[in-house]
């Protein structure tokens, strides 16, 4: 049996996402990930720019889907909120789920939504009992009518929030050991958080059970203003090379798994793109090379 925990949901998923490489599914990379696929493991997309009955967005994506494997990268369902997931939201992704069968599902560690007003971006929540005790109820109801396992990725940080009194890394797997949810470790926003709040990216990574990780992230951070300015998760330029040696500290303490390179702002063409994807394929693979034994 597999060290990985076993999920506590098991809806069928469709193909399972390799652990390779994989990228997120951008309109504009359609022609040569159709015409001429790349040797690419997997595709990710937002599922709320899906979340209608048809027309080309669709199309489009059902054309991908006959050809790669596909993850479904939430980022609404407002897990950290003190209100219940939004029950029509939850409907919606299910029919997602159910039409395209990914391999992964996946949300963050965050709020979005309140009293009825939905807030676009990924709000921060202080990393305590009482907001584990929340954010652990909105889990399970997600999983519950999701019908399947999902996983949970770590924010950005920008500031140490007043009221936390659980580390991050065991805030996490807590939630993940009561809940059945899986891990998704963004190695960008570890870094991000550690050269903003002053966190050890080293020391977080290796607090992250190996057996809860079920994806991995990487990205381009950018610095808002010069010298000394805070980190941004910009996701529009190529991984820093401390990023890459974060996860090639990763995968060499937990095993292969699947890596997805975002790249969502000042999306590059495809070239650019898949040069990201080679260099965190090249990580992954000196992961099955025998170690040469000394002279």
């Amino acid at each position: 049996m597999s060290s990985r925990q076993t999920p506590h949901h098991s809806h069928p998923a469709g193909d399972a996402i390799p652990e390779r490489v994989g990228v997120g599914f951008k309109a504009q990379h359609a022609a040569p990930l159709l015409e001429a696929p790349p040797a690419l493991g997997w595709l990710e997309v937002h599922p709320e720019n899906y979340m209608v009955p048809g027309g080309p967005r669709h199309a489009l994506l059902e054309a991908v889907r006959e050809r790669y494997p596909l993850s479904l990268h939430g980022v609404a369902l407002s897990l950290g909120g003190s209100e219940r997931p939004d029950r029509e939201h939850l409907k919606a992704l299910r029919g997602l789920i159910d039409r395209y069968q990914p391999g992964l599902v996946s949300e963050h560690l965050a709020w979005s939504a309140r009293d009825g007003v939905y807030f676009a971006d990924l709000l921060p929540l202080p990393l305590n009992a009482e907001t584990l005790d929340r954010l652990c109820r909105n889990i399970d109801e997600a999983q519950d009518v999701l019908g399947r396992q999902i996983l949970i990725e770590n924010p950005a940080n920008y500031l140490a929030l007043p009221g936390s009194d659980i580390p991050e890394p065991a805030f996490l797997e807590a939630a993940a050991r009561r809940t059945g949810c899986g891990l998704l470790v963004d190695v960008n926003n570890v870094h991000v958080s550690a050269q903003n709040i002053g966190l050890d990216a080293t020391a977080y990574l290796d607090a992250v059970p190996a057996e809860l990780i079920g994806e991995i992230h990487v990205a381009g951070h950018a610095r808002d203003g010069a010298g000394d300015g805070l980190l941004i998760d910009a996701h529009g330029s190529p991984v820093a090379a401390d990023v890459w040696l974060l996860l090639e500290r990763l995968l060499a303490r937990c095993g292969p798994r699947p890596v997805l390179v975002e790249w969502d702002t000042d999306v590059p063409d495809w070239p650019t793109l898949y040069g990201e994807v080679e260099t965190a394929q090249a990580i992954l693979s000196r992961l099955d090379q025998p170690a040469v034994a000394a002279a």
